[in-house]
Formats: structure tokens, sequence, C-alpha cells
């Protein structure tokens, strides 16, 4: 009985189920609920595409009204061929001084960190010994002097003797000999005053280049020696700064195009301290050998450093340029993206945004010099491009003024 009753209850429910479906637009209208059900399912399925993207990229694909983009015109430019890199400042020469002979400072004439001049005195040391052996030596010579020309004045008197048949051929050749070795004498000392004069030239420590000094880790009273070699043997270090070097590395597959720079003549080097400041100068030489542990070649580029603006040691960029390439056709550097095709970028026709494919030969100062894929007079897209697909509709606006930051560092400490 129980079972009865609960048949006929579902019966009883499917019936008014289906009664309820078939007049819902009724129900609906004198209930108040404005438009049916079934019209909200018919908007729904009038656009399977909608349902069919992905959720992430339905709203680049169906943009609500053209996409507001930046855009410039590439033009034909001449533009300079360069090989970006980091350098090394070096001094062309540092010279530690030293002593070359065992004595004691008597005066420092030089400041640290002073700019000395090649010849300058920087150092003086006790000469009073070799000045009292040079007097002996020259006090030496002048005996010597005076027994060379007795010893002369002897063979020209047995000579005479000899040619009137008055003196011996024995007397003669002795006085020769004599004299002989009076001069042999001579010479000695004259050697030894010679010796004793470059000794005392060393007391007079001269800079041996034009250039920046360093520490001076000896000071008046030191006593210096020869053979210390202990890291206060230097007096110090002068480091010559102007003309400089900027030594840089580069791939070896710019070693020919360096190479057959250098062959048509001087190949400029641009050494960016900042971006407001730069020196030039030119490549001095290239290294014999290249670095088979990072495939690259070492250069160096003598550059022109009256202002010191270049330190040794200081690490900076680089820019040599091989030559000027006169048609370049450039874009910004912005505009270019990179896709699973390689770079792309979007180029405006009619108010459509196109998808281009290029081929970039090299990116410098903010531009991508381009080899195939763009040509003249061409619009691309700079800003904005991120929300493009190909062949979606765009609108060009004109790009904001760069506005300067006012916001100041924050204080340290």
């Amino acid at each position: 009985m129980r079972m009865v009753r609960l048949a006929v209850l579902a019966v009883i429910a499917v019936t008014v189920g289906g009664t309820a479906y078939v007049y819902r637009d009724e129900v609906a209208q004198k209930l108040g609920l404005g438009a049916s059900a079934s019209a909200a399912e018919k908007a729904g399925a009038a656009s399977p595409a909608a349902s069919a993207q992905p959720q992430g990229r339905r709203g680049r694909l169906n943009p609500g009204g053209p996409v507001p983009v930046v855009v410039t015109k590439v033009v034909k430019k001449p533009l300079p061929i360069m090989i970006e890199a980091v350098g090394t400042v070096q001094a062309i020469a540092s010279i530690q001084i030293k002593p070359r002979i065992d004595s004691q400072i008597m005066k420092v004439n030089v400041e640290e960190g002073a700019l000395v001049k090649e010849g300058e005195l920087l150092f003086e040391l006790d000469s009073r010994t070799l000045k009292a052996q040079l007097g002996q030596i020259e006090a030496q010579i002048r005996k010597d002097q005076a027994q060379v020309a007795q010893a002369k004045r002897d063979v020209a008197r047995y000579v005479e003797l000899l040619s009137k048949n008055a003196g011996t051929v024995v007397s003669r050749d002795t006085a020769q000999t004599l004299l002989k070795a009076a001069e042999a004498q001579l010479d000695a000392d004259e050697a030894a005053r010679a010796s004793v004069l470059t000794s005392l030239s060393y007391t007079e420590i001269r800079a041996p280049v034009s250039g920046r000094i360093g520490s001076i880790s000896s000071k008046a009273g030191t006593v210096v020696r020869v053979g210390d070699n202990s890291a206060a043997s230097s007096f110090a270090t002068i480091n010559q700064v102007d003309p400089i070097y900027v030594a840089f590395a580069v791939p070896q597959v710019f070693l020919p195009d360096i190479r057959a720079a250098m062959a048509k003549g001087d190949v400029k080097v641009i050494a960016l301290v900042d971006d407001s400041r730069q020196q030039s100068g030119t490549i001095a030489f290239i290294e014999n050998t290249v670095d088979p542990l990072t495939g690259t070649v070492t250069a160096k580029a003598r550059i022109g450093n009256a202002n010191e603006g270049l330190w040794p040691g200081q690490f900076i960029k680089v820019e040599i340029v091989l030559g000027i390439e006169p048609e370049a056709i450039a874009a910004p550097a912005p505009a270019i993206q990179l896709g699973p095709q390689g770079p792309y970028l979007f180029v405006v026709k009619d108010g459509i945004a196109e998808l281009r494919q290029v081929a970039i030969k090299r990116t410098q100062s903010g531009e991508a010099v381009i080899g195939e894929g763009l040509e003249p007079g061409e619009q691309v897209v700079v800003d904005g491009q991120l929300r493009l697909v190909n062949g979606a509709n765009v609108t060009i606006r004109p790009a904001l003024p760069a506005t300067p930051s006012t916001a100041t560092a924050p204080p340290r400490g």
C-alpha cells in the first residue's frame, strides 16, 4: 500500500513539473520577471565563439572597440656599426719606486696622490758618503794626470837623447812603459769616478713618467735597502693616467670584423663613464690569442685622459665603432617583441595591426637595426602592443610627454 502511494506521488510531481516547463513564459510574465529564461538561453547560445575562447584571451580576441596605440614611422638613416662591451681602465704604465742603493731617506718632495711630471724630484737620499768618495777619486785622477804628463816628458827626452846617440833604447822603452801604465791608471780612476757619480745619481729619485702618485709608505728618516723585498720596500707607485688604456673582451665572432676595420684605419672606441660623460680613443692592439675558456679576445684602446675622467681599475661601458651603415632601417627597441617564431612587431596599416616577423641585425642606443621584414615609411607600434593580435583594430593616440621624476632619494643611514 505504501509503494502505491509513492508511485502516485511521483506521477503527480512529473505532471506538475512538465506543465510548469511548457507554460514557463506565461508564468514568468504573470510574476513580473521580464524576459523569459528561454530567451536568456538563446542569447547565450548566440555566441559560441565566446564560450570556445580560453578565459584569459577573450578580452584580446574580442576587444570592446579599437585598441589605442602609439606608433612611429620607420625611416632609413645612417647608423654606426657598433659592438658593445664592458671594459676595465688600466694605467699604461704602473711603476713602483724603489731604492737602488742602501741609504737613508733625507727628504720627501711630493705629497701623496699628487700629479707629477717626468723628471720631477721625488725623494732625496743621504749622499754624504758618496760625495766623499767622489772627492777622493777626483784627487787621485788629478795625481794620475800629473804622472801621465811627467811620463810623456820623459819619453820625449829619451827619444831625443837616443836620436843624438846619447841615450839607450832600454831607457826609451822603459819611459814608454811607464807612460802607458800612468795612462791606464788614469783610465781606471776615471771609471771609478763614473761609478760613484752613477751611485750618487741614485740618491735623487725622480719621476720616470708623468702620472699620479699613490700612497707614500716611506717617510724621511727611513733606512732603505736594495735587498728588501717586503711590501714596505717600495716608496710609492706612479700610474700613468694620460693617455690611459681601456681593456675589453669581445666574442671571437667579431674578431674578423675588428681586424678588417683596423686594416682600413683607426677604429674608434667610446668609453661611457655615465649617461652624460664619454671619452673616445682608438684601438691600440688586439691580444694575439683567443681565450679558450671564454671564447673571447682581449683588446686595448688608447684614450686621452687629460681631465682624468677615467681612473685605473674602473669598470665602464665600451662601444667599438667599426663603421657607418649609410641606409639602416631601425625601429625603436620597445617595439620588438619575442615570440615562438622569433622577434616580431606590429605594423599599422589602415587602422589594422599586422603582426610582422623581423630579422634583427643588432641593437644599439635604444634602436634595433632590422635586416628583413620591415620597409621604410611603415608605422610600427611602440606602445600598446601587449593588447594586440594580428588583424586587431587600432586607433592611434599621441605619445604621453615624459614627466621628470620629482621624487627624492630617501636619506641614508
